[in-house]
């Protein structure tokens, strides 16, 4: 069996893939904050609104797996929202709770819509159709990769 290289700090600090995912999501997070904060949500907060809009209700473990958090990581950063009135989150039955967009929610992410756009034009533009498209390709290998 050949002997394994030795690896080097720098050969980590260079080519972690965990690190350059992590540097382009904070980078990426403040765009889409920075875009969406005239209507006073953040990226998650967006992302939770919309889920809960296209499904119409969502149970709390089905947009915990779409959103790629822990159900208990999920159902603290819904307390905000909630506290604002843009979210219920509504029992089923005794086992199973949605999340539920308010009409304040629908109004607030009608507002939102356009600023997401803009911010999401501007990267698409930077990158552009082919940056675009290997961008999407390559995320959607990496997570299934991991």
């Amino acid at each position: 069996m050949p002997e394994k290289a030795s690896v080097t700090a720098q050969d980590a600090a260079t080519t972690c893939a965990c690190q350059k995912v992590r540097m382009a999501a904070r980078a990426v997070t403040r765009a889409y904050d920075e875009a969406l904060r005239p209507v006073g949500l953040r990226s998650t907060q967006f992302t939770v609104l919309v889920a809960a809009s296209v499904a119409d209700g969502i149970p709390l473990n089905r947009l915990a797996t779409m959103l790629g958090l822990e159900r208990t990581t999920l159902t603290r950063s819904l307390t905000g929202i909630e506290k604002e009135g843009l979210i219920k989150v509504q029992s089923v039955d005794g086992r199973t709770r949605n999340v539920v967009l308010t009409q304040r929610g629908a109004d607030r992410l009608d507002r939102a819509l356009p600023l997401w756009d803009q911010a999401q034009q501007k990267l698409h533009g930077r990158l552009g159709e082919q940056g675009w498209s290997t961008l999407h390709d390559s995320l959607t290998k990496l997570t299934e990769a991991a």
